[in-house]
């Protein structure tokens, strides 16, 4: 009489007991096609013995949630089961492991900083990208503004010492005639007419 299509026996002889890390290689039915996808996790619990109706209990942790499949030990589906890693424990069911991880899960949050994150809408990002766009223009404006005066400044000051230089350079102009020599007689000649 056969109870599975699988080999039974070899089932048997693999000895899945709770504490060991078992990766199992299941069949999919997607659309008519057929995958097969790995499930490697912890064992947690080992029911009914090896009776046909015998079940163990997979956890592993996914994107930071804890998942859990119960797997028939003689399922057709399991195409393949390898055990990664052994553990020595000293009880049958490790359902404590969900409680545990949860803990520790909220010890490193305890440790964590507050922050505050949020998201922010279509419409608020355009305005803030807008505001940096109108402060990275008024900053450039304001460089070139104190660019050109500082610019300016510098041929102020190479104007400036050159005509100090050439001020030094040049000779001593000669007397001239006072200016108000030649008005006086002017003056009195208006006198007399």
């Amino acid at each position: 009489m056969t109870i599975s299509p699988i080999n039974m026996s070899e089932r048997k002889e693999l000895g899945i007991r709770p504490g060991d890390t078992i990766r199992v290689h299941q069949k999919i039915v997607d659309k008519g096609k057929t995958r097969i996808q790995i499930f490697e996790g912890l064992v947690l619990a080992r029911k009914h013995g090896d009776e046909p109706g015998a079940t163990f209990t997979v956890r592993k942790v996914a994107s930071g949630v804890g998942v859990e499949k119960i797997f028939p030990l003689y399922s057709p589906l399991i195409d393949k089961m390898e055990i990664v890693k052994r553990a020595k424990v000293r009880r049958a069911k490790l359902y404590y492991i969900r409680e545990k991880v949860a803990r520790e899960i909220k010890r490193q949050m305890r440790r964590m900083a507050v922050v505050d994150f949020s998201t922010e809408s279509e419409s608020e990002m355009a305005i803030k990208a807008a505001a940096d766009a109108k402060a990275a223009e008024t900053e450039a404006k304001a460089a070139e503004e104190a660019q050109a005066a500082k610019g300016a400044a510098e041929a102020a000051e190479v104007k400036a010492a050159e005509e100090a230089k050439a001020a030094a350079e040049a000779p001593a102009p000669e007397a001239e005639v006072a200016p108000e020599a030649t008005e006086t007689p002017v003056e009195t000649e208006e006198k007399k007419d």
